[in-house]
This record gives C-alpha cells, structure tokens and sequence, in this order.
C-alpha cells in the first residue's frame, strides 16, 4: 500500500477495482438516463407511410405551377384524410384532397399546400368544393416521406448511449416497450463519528446534525446510483465493523464519511485493513487530503473525510466517476474551461487546490470568483458556486488576470464546450 497518491493515481485505482453493473430489463420510462446495454434496432419504416406535414390540401405539384395570390389555381375537394385515416381516392389533375397533419398521403398527389394559402370559391369547403390555392408547391414540399428518418432494421441507439428523452421517444417510436439498460448500483452511505446527531434533533454540547449523509446520499443520485443510507455509525470498533460487514454484504459500493484520519477515535482505515485491504489513505490535495480507498471482498471502500466540503470535493473527484463507469458511462469527466481569475489568490505550494468559485461571461471571455469562505467546514461556497478552481502543486500564488482550469460542476459529462 502507497499511503499517499497524488490526485490522477488516486483515481485511476479507484476506477481500476470498479466493475460496470450487470444488465437488467426495465420499462421504457424508467431507462431515462440510464446506459444501454444493447443496441436497439427499429422493427419499423419511420416514417411508416409518406405522410403530411402539415394541415392543408395534397396535390400534385404539376397543377399550382405559376400560383400565386394573383393568379391562384384552382382544385376540387374529392376527399378528407385525417390522422389515423386512409385515403381511398386517387387524386387526379385538378383536385385536392383535403388532409390533416400526420394522414396518409393520397395516391397521385406529391406536395402538400399549407391550409394558410387557401380559400373556398364554390361550395363550403366540404367534399366537391372548388378551393383556390395562391402558392406553387415542389414537389415533395411538406411530405414527410416513409423512412425518411429511419429504416426498419437500422439501428437507432448503440450501445453505451445515455438514454434521453429524445432517443426514449425515438426508442418508443421503433417499437421497444422494454430497454436493456446497466444496472443502478446501490451505494451504502455511512457518517462515523459519535459526535453526530440526527437532521431533525437540536444539537446539543459538542454535537453536529449528520449533514454528509444527506449531501452524499443526494451526490450518488445525481450521479445515477441508489443510495442506501444507514444510522451513524459511533466511534466504537465494534460497531463500525459490524456496520462495514452488513454493507459490503448488500451494496456495489461504501462511501463513508468521517474517522479517516489519525484520531484515537478514528477506526475506518483499522477496520478496512480487518476486513478486506486499505490501498491509500492521503491524496494530495486540499481540501480532502484525508481519502481512504479498499476493498472489503469484492465490493469498493471510499471513506471521505468529515468535514462537508472535503467531502463534497472528495466525492465529485473520485466517487462519481467510480459510479458513473459502474452505471457503463464511457464520459467520466465534467468539462473544464478557462478563465481569467477575477482578484489574487494564495494557497500553500504542497497540494493542488480546489477551491468554490463562480465562472462568469465577461466581455472578453470567461471570468472566474471564489464564491465564498473557503474553509472545509462549510458548504456555503460549494451551494453558490458553480466549480472547482484548480490550482496546481508547487505555486504559491496567483494573479488576477491569470488563466486557470475550472472543473464546471453545472454541466454534465461529455458535454462539449
């Protein structure tokens, strides 16, 4: 065991002793978000039929050439198609058949005239009236024409796509009802200390509400997994084995937050070594430079530090990508941009630094501000802001006007800038 590693060795064993979720079959709404484990083929022409476009008149475009307001062709009604109709009239030179959004077009018509360049001249506008149509029409114009977007057979979503909704549209449209997706992992969460209180008691002398189970159990939802959060766990071996064991034995993963540094009263790294294997306890980094990884059989150990933001960073450095790669996303990474840094900024020069600020648009490019104290204890900073300030080992100092990477926590892997 290599006590400490440095951020990118830190991660990359993590990601090295993760595994990707078995597949399951899930009803089509619930695989939004969600990674595919197939590719999904269309069992359809999409569209099945050539189809209107709009609500107006099929024609065939040979009749309306030179049509204008001034000088407008005219047509004879022979039919009305509505969606889910089907034309039974052919439609032939010098009538129209009047058609709704989505029907089927009419043997012998090859354009569609919009409903807007139309005026009844004989009749009220029922089958065997005279229409006049003041617009000329190519042929094709606003037809939507079978397959024109897809083939049946053709392959619609691959596998390793996140489903979103469009694609969840377009998979309901080629006639999937059920989608083999990635399995959610569940994440046990556990907060050591026995410091700690429930949310809803009034802290007492010496006492702190459990905020991280809460802020983490959210973190693993927004990364897509399905938190199971257990009571604190006290500062007693014990009782933190016992707590270790029945989460390993019924979760993918352990986050724990708390009791991962060198305290008389900090037991996750003694029992990790217990029940399975400790692979690093310190990254250099701040804050969160206490971050325990191991194994406990076959399931993944992360222990956060206790102090909400080392947490919060802490898990967005390492756990996230850790459950995205098990849900089969092949995007670990949330955009980084530069920017200019808005006033001075100081740190010690033994670790990388990543600091709460705001990234902002200013006139000439992106500008970014540390958006609050930026002490580890308090997640003020991280609510207002919307990314890590990376600042790198062996500087001191930092000017404003220098350009510096920002991890942008607002937007979403694989999205690009």
């Amino acid at each position: 065991m290599s006590s400490t590693m440095t951020v990118e060795q830190a991660r990359e064993l993590l990601l090295q002793h993760v595994k990707v979720m078995d597949v399951e079959r899930v009803d089509l709404l619930d695989s939004l978000g969600r990674v595919l484990a197939q590719d999904m083929a269309s069992d359809i022409d999409v569209a099945p039929f050539d189809n209107s476009a709009m609500d107006g008149f099929a024609v065939r475009a040979a009749d309306l050439n030179g049509a204008s307001e001034q000088t407008p062709a005219r047509v004879r009604i022979i039919e009305h198609i509505a969606a889910g109709d089907y034309p039974e009239l052919e439609v032939g030179p010098g009538e129209a058949s009047r058609i709704m959004t989505g029907a089927p077009m009419p043997l012998g018509a090859d354009a569609v005239v919009m409903v807007e360049y139309s005026s009844v001249i004989e009749g009220d506008g029922a089958i065997d009236s005279l229409v006049a149509l003041s617009r000329a029409v190519a042929e094709g114009e606003n037809v939507r024409r079978r397959g024109e977007e897809v083939r049946a057979g053709d392959v619609v979503l691959n596998r390793g796509e996140s489903i979103g909704p469009a694609g969840l549209g377009l998979l309901a449209s080629t006639g999937h009802a059920k989608v083999s997706v990635y399995r959610r992992p569940r994440v046990a969460v556990l907060s050591t200390g026995s410091e700690l209180v429930e949310v809803d008691q009034v802290p007492g002398p010496g006492k702190i509400r459990n905020s991280n189970s809460y802020s983490v159990a959210a973190q693993v939802i927004a990364a897509g997994g399905i938190p199971v959060r257990y009571d604190i766990v006290p500062d007693d071996m014990q009782a933190t084995r016992e707590a270790f064991t029945h989460a390993a034995a019924n979760s993918d993963f352990i986050v724990t937050t708390g009791g991962v540094s060198v305290g008389d009263f900090d037991y996750v790294k003694p029992v990790l070594q217990e029940l399975g294997e400790l692979m690093y306890c310190k990254v250099t980094m701040r804050p969160g430079n206490p971050q325990t990884m191991g194994m406990i059989d076959e399931t993944p150990f992360f222990g956060l530090p206790g102090n909400p933001t080392s947490t919060y960073v802490g898990f967005e450095m390492f756990v996230r990508p850790a459950i995205r790669y098990m849900l089969g996303h092949t995007e670990l990474d949330r955009p980084i941009v530069r920017a200019r840094l808005a006033h001075d900024v100081r740190k010690k020069p033994d670790r990388r630094y990543f600091m709460r600020g705001v990234v902002s648009r200013a006139e000439d490019g992106l500008e970014v501000a540390l958006s609050g104290n930026q002490s580890s204890a308090l997640l003020m900073s991280v609510h207002k802001g919307n990314c890590f300030v990376v600042l790198p080992e062996g500087e001191r100092e930092f000017s404003a006007g220098q350009i510096v990477d920002c991890i942008r926590l607002d937007i979403d892997e694989g999205i690009q800038l």
